[in-house]
Formats: C-alpha cells, structure tokens, sequence
C-alpha cells in the first residue's frame, strides 16, 4: 500500500473541505448541474482522445499508485548474485527450481532454463518491458488529459452559468442557481485536476520508472548469467544501478 497516495488525497480534500465546513453549510457546495459538466463532460471528453480499450483498461494501472509492492534494486541484485552462484555451480537448469520475487524475473529465468538463444530471450524480454511501459504510459496520458480537459469544462459550466444568469436578470430568483454553476465548476474542474487526475499521473510516472529501471536490470543479470560470467563482475556490474551514494565500498 503506497500510504503518501492515500494520505495526500485524504489530506488535500479533507482539508478543503473543512475549509468549506467552517464557512457554513456544506450543501451549497454540491451543485447536480456542475457535476454533470465538469465529470460527465471531462470523461466523454478524454474517452474522445482513446480507444476504449485503453480508457477502460486505465483502473488497473491506476491500481498502482494506491496498491504498489515496490522491490528494492539491491534485493534484485542480491537474488540476481544468488542465481548466478547456483548457476556456476549446477549449469542453468538448477536454476528451475529458483523462485524470485520478481514475476518478470521467473520468467526470464524459465527462458534460460528452457535453452533459449540469448538474443531470443533479450528480444522477448525486451519486448515484455516495452509492452508494460506502454501499458503504463498510456493511464499517464489518460491521466494527463483529464488534468487539462478538467479545468476546461469548469470554465464551460462557468460560461453556461453566466449565460443563463444574464438571460434572467429580470428574474432575480433564477440568478442564485445560474451563479452557483458559474462557480462551482470552476471549483470542480480546479478540484479534478489539481488534487487528483495530475497527482496520480506523477505517481504513476514514478511507479513507470521504477518498474522499467527494474525490468533492463533483470535482463542484464540475466544475460550475464547466461553467458557464464562471475557472479562477482555481474553483482559489480548490476550496482551501477543503484544510487552512487548506495554503492558498496570497492576493494582495495
């Protein structure tokens, strides 16, 4: 469970809304008509700019940024050096009873174990990387653009609204309503955009780089494993992805 996704959304909205609270009653900020603009417009909108496939498929990535088991580089490293010391001694196919934490790992390890050309598991590996990459990227720009288009349709409601209180001066009792979805729209595209759809997207970009930085890491230990390297110059190899800060101590 990612708990700073979870404890800024509740915090960013609770703290509006007890903004709001304080102010008197809440009811006047919930408005049928600007909903319906800003939330129903913005979806039908977005879903204009995807195939359905894509806008339907972005609530599992999304998943992500609230639910994410994220696995440290120097865990990878470590398990990656495992494989290769099992692998000097036994030959690849001890590796068959191998289990690592990563899904993406198992599987590469199962193409070595079956006998697979190095380039035919760099290409199918690579392949697998590039496709979750894309899977990604494309809830990110979904994401993205219900940040852009938010603000959009609260601007629309807001015109919709001015259009109608101006329509109906001589009816004082109609300018209330027709103010109120001028305004609240605003509020609602602002409220979309800024304290939710763009957060999201920036957390799932981190959760995209990881994944990624994760993924060529496992191809190049293995790899490395296949070409019957020491476990040593693989595990000196793999720690360039770590932080320079984080590097272990080079031996005099």
């Amino acid at each position: 469970m990612d708990i700073a996704t979870i404890v800024g959304l509740l915090g960013a909205f609770g703290i509006v809304i007890a903004a709001m609270a304080t102010g008197g009653d809440l009811g006047v900020f919930v408005n049928t008509p600007s909903l319906l603009i800003v939330m129903g417009g913005a979806t039908f909108v977005v879903l204009i700019k995807f195939t359905l496939a894509q806008f339907l498929g972005v609530g599992k990535v999304m998943g992500k940024a609230f639910m994410f088991k994220s696995v440290k580089v120097e865990d990878i490293i470590a398990e990656t050096v495992d494989m290769a010391d099992a692998a000097r001694k036994g030959g690849l196919l001890s590796l068959e009873d191998k289990k690592a934490s990563v899904d993406f790992m198992n599987r590469g390890v199962q193409l070595l174990v079956d006998g697979h050309d190095p380039e035919v598991v760099r290409t199918l590996l690579n392949k697998e990387k590039k496709l979750t990459t894309d899977r990604h990227s494309s809830a990110i720009n979904i994401f993205k653009a219900i940040g852009d288009v938010g603000p959009a349709m609260g601007m629309i409601g807001t015109l919709v609204g001015l259009v109608q209180m101006l329509s109906n001066m001589s009816d004082p009792k109609s300018i209330g309503p027709s103010m109120a979805v001028a305004l609240l729209t605003t509020l609602y595209g602002s409220m979309l955009a800024t304290m939710f759809a763009l957060p999201i997207a920036d957390k799932l970009e981190i959760r995209r780089d990881e994944e990624e930085l994760n993924q060529a890491l496992i191809i190049d230990g293995l790899l490395a494993i296949q070409a019957g390297q020491n476990p040593r110059v693989i595990e000196q190899m793999l720690n360039n992805y770590l932080p320079e800060k984080k590097r272990p101590a080079e031996e005099d």
